[in-house]
């Protein structure tokens, strides 16, 4: 028989701590006894409406729902080393919130969380915005779709990573990155997908100053730049671009198919280039 706690206050040490198979519905994790983890260890639960104002809440908790629900800026680390979650209309204001977890999906939810994601695997997040630095660093296995990101330092270090229909204001984004996939997307930033092994963009509108140099097996189909130049510098890239883009500067090898180009600089390589810029 499931338990129930309802329209409560919890502000101890561990005042859940291994609470399992239950749900907890209207109640508030805050006050003057600033206690920690909260519900850490718990399996099976469901939380409904519920507010958070403690940190540590939700560490090595299985198999668990949040919906409706918010933490605030005191909410730190809120959710570490989790399997089997679902987060859904929900704001997550505390840093760090998502670290070393499995399998957890997030949707319709509002983010602000510097250092968000990290060290993660099997994320899911969907219909929401986000508001981070260094998002997902060093995760693997992670899907975005219809998100709306601002940040800095993006996606780094990541492996086999999927974005779609999404607009991403960024930095510095997928670098060291490995199979990475973007359809459909605005990513404006400047020096994107440095260093990048795999990095696949469609259909996508790409914005920014020296994007996607010294990037091995890269492929662009059907993209347009804006404000970008310098780009390919030392890649390894095949390209189909729609319109034009300001400046392309040594590609190390492949093709780069695009309407007009403002200069094609071939000089002062440090290694040998052999990459193609073709002018339809």
């Amino acid at each position: 028989m499931r338990q129930e706690i309802s329209g409560e206050q919890f502000d101890e040490e561990r005042a859940l701590y291994h609470f399992q198979h239950g749900d907890i519905i209207d109640c508030v994790f805050a006050g003057p006894a600033d206690g920690e983890s909260v519900l850490k260890e718990a399996r099976d639960i469901s939380l409904n409406n519920c507010r958070f104002s403690l940190r540590y809440p939700l560490w090595h908790v299985q198999n668990f729902k949040l919906h409706d629900s918010k933490m605030d800026e005191k909410t730190r680390a809120a959710i570490w080393y989790a399997e089997n979650g679902r987060v859904t209309d929900s704001d997550l204001f505390g840093i760090k919130a998502v670290r070393e977890c499995k399998h957890i999906a997030l949707s319709g939810c509002n983010i602000d969380s510097a250092e968000f994601g990290w060290k993660s695997e099997e994320i899911t997040l969907e219909d929401s915005a986000i508001r981070s630095e260094y998002l997902f660093f060093d995760s693997k296995h992670v899907k975005l779709k219809n998100v709306k990101m601002q940040g800095k330092y993006s996606f780094q270090y990541m492996e086999d990573l999927e974005i779609s229909d999404s607009v991403l204001d960024t930095k510095d984004a997928f670098w060291h990155s490995k199979n990475v996939t973007v359809c459909g997307s605005v990513v404006k930033g400047e020096y994107l997908g440095w260093f990048s092994e795999g990095l696949t963009l469609i259909n996508c509108k790409i914005i920014g100053t020296q994007p996607l140099c010294y990037c091995k097996d890269l492929k662009l189909v059907d993209c347009t730049m804006e404000g970008a130049d310098l780009s390919f510098e030392y890649s390894d890239v095949h390209a189909t671009i729609r319109g034009h883009v300001d400046s392309v500067k040594n590609p190390r090898s492949g093709k780069i198919l695009l309407d007009s180009v403002g200069e094609v600089i071939l000089s002062d390589a440090v290694m040998e280039c052999t990459g193609k810029v073709i002018i339809r």
